[in-house]
């Protein structure tokens, strides 16, 4: 059996005990400590209807975005899209905002509560509660509004109201597009066109 004749020895060997024993010691309380846990609460998850997601295809947060042959740059987002199931290549979106950038600095914003996007046509056609305004200062109202995807073309073909510079006014129809004559952009109102002047 081994001496230990100083004090120094004597550490050096209660060491080689009593630190592996240590060790072992808090290992085994990490160990302990954990397994008490629960492990289900402390995972984040996302909660979603599995049995919906399933059922119905669906992209939520989309956007569009082209440039038409005349040059003018359009944008359409929607909160939720859903592929038409009896139609190939046509969506369906829900609260749809769009920008029609017009070259020469001109704007044209869409704000609708539904649309379908059929892209053969390359139509976007909005209902519900549609609403047009224009960088020129026309706040237009519509159930029903087209809007061409190749070329600057928005028109209603039913009844619109028009809050603007020269009053608030009432028509048959609406369109916006470009003149071929001078690739001017004009804004025209037809169809039983009635104006209350607000000088």
């Amino acid at each position: 059996m081994a001496r230990f004749d100083n004090s120094y020895s004597k550490f050096v060997a209660f060491a080689k005990i009593a630190l592996p024993l240590a060790s072992l010691a808090v290992l085994a309380t990490l160990f302990l400590f954990a397994r008490g846990r629960e492990i289900g609460m402390s995972i984040p998850y996302a909660e979603v209807d599995i049995e919906t997601l399933a059922r119905e295809q669906r992209v939520e947060g989309p956007s569009y975005a082209t440039v038409t042959r005349d040059g003018a740059e359009l944008e359409l987002s929607a909160d939720l899209v859903r592929p038409d199931l009896s139609t190939p290549d046509v969506i369906n979106s829900s609260q749809v905002d769009g920008t029609l950038r017009i070259p020469g600095n001109g704007t044209v914003s869409l704000v609708a509560d539904d649309a379908v996007i059929d892209g053969p046509s390359q139509i976007a056609e909005l209902s519900g509660h549609v609403e047009v305004t224009t960088s020129t200062g026309y706040t237009i109202t519509s159930e029903r509004i087209a809007t061409q995807l190749d070329i600057s073309k928005i028109e209603s073909p039913g009844t619109v109201e028009a809050d603007g510079p020269a009053g608030h006014l009432t028509a048959g129809s609406m369109e916006i597009s470009q003149d071929p004559t001078n690739e001017s952009y004009l804004l025209v109102f037809k169809g039983g066109v009635s104006l209350i002047y607000q000088p």
